[in-house]
């Protein structure tokens, strides 16, 4: 069997690296700039008629994300690849994922199509927004969680007395499984949201008095949610409240509120490159690598990925 050929964008070049170490492939020579203007140009320095191709974007913002990755899964069609995959370590856009308020759009759902009409035969995401958005795609879609990653820290860390929170009731699903993994109690941040980037937490369901806490959620951006929901916790007489997050997006003042937040350590996973500068002092990266790298080599050996949905 050929071997697999794995190309990245800018936004997921470092990411990309690290699965092509895992799986001692090298990277793809693929040229992804700029013309003069500002738009993507895209270019396949190496043959790849009839290859099984792998491109590694995350599509959040800035939109140029999204594009480089049209532009590639367009350019890879046309080149005759056999079959083409869009590797999605952070699925950007999926927040309006539901029309759930008049003259709103569904971006999720939009771009779920772009991908596909653009030329992927297949899709790989990471813990996704909403587990609806899986049915966005008309393609095959393979959904990792990065659960194995972030229960192998805390579990490494033997946190005493230790409650599992979700961060609102959709994640309760997800909080218990952590709960399971690590042995420990589950309690709920009950919050209200008055108007979209706001929250305003209400109260704690479940006992976290004189306990170690640790949050759970699939992404954070301005870190608003996470900060406010820890306040909630320590006021309600928590101890160390630690967190846990797959998509470190920390936009805008999200180093700031996490400096003045009583987090003491946020970890995160490499879905997200940081090319500003280095992660605030508090924040801790780990590296999904290995289980994306795993996933490339089972589709591309045509076997099972379902001993990885954890």
């Amino acid at each position: 069997m050929d071997p697999c050929r794995i190309f990245a964008g800018n936004a997921s070049r470092r990411l990309a690296q690290s699965i092509c170490d895992r799986l001692q492939v090298p990277l793809g020579d693929a040229e992804v700039g700029r013309f003069e203007d500002g738009e993507v140009s895209v270019r396949f320095n190496e043959n790849i008629r009839g290859s099984d191709v792998f491109i590694v974007q995350t599509t959040g913002a800035p939109a140029d994300n999204l594009m480089e990755l049209l532009v590639m899964l367009d350019a890879a069609k046309r080149a005759s690849a056999r079959r083409v995959t869009a590797v999605m370590p952070y699925f950007g856009y999926a927040r309006q994922d539901r029309k759930d308020q008049p003259r709103a759009p569904i971006s999720a759902k939009l771009v779920a199509n772009l991908i596909t009409v653009a030329g992927a035969d297949r899709a790989l995401c990471m813990d996704l927004h909403s587990a609806q958005i899986q049915g966005f795609f008309d393609i095959p879609l393979d959904h990792l969680y990065a659960a194995p990653v972030l229960i192998e820290h805390f579990a490494q860390k033997a946190i005493p007395d230790l409650v599992v929170m979700a961060p609102d009731v959709g994640g309760v699903k997800m909080a218990r499984a952590y709960a399971k993994r690590l042995g420990a109690d589950l309690a709920l941040v009950d919050k209200r949201r008055p108007r979209p980037d706001a929250v305003e937490i209400m109260n704690i369901i479940g006992d976290v008095k004189d306990k170690n806490a640790v949050l759970f959620d699939d992404v954070v951006t301005t870190g608003s949610t996470l900060c406010q929901a820890a306040a909630a916790v320590r006021a309600a007489g928590a101890r160390d409240i630690y967190a846990g997050v797959t998509h470190g997006v920390l936009s805008g003042s999200a180093p700031e509120r996490l400096a003045h937040s009583p987090i003491k350590e946020l970890v995160v996973t490499d879905t997200v490159q940081h090319d500003h500068g280095a992660l605030p002092p508090r924040v801790t990266e780990l590296s999904v690598a290995g289980l994306l790298g795993e996933a490339v080599e089972r589709i591309h050996e045509e076997r099972s990925l379902s001993s990885l949905f954890v």
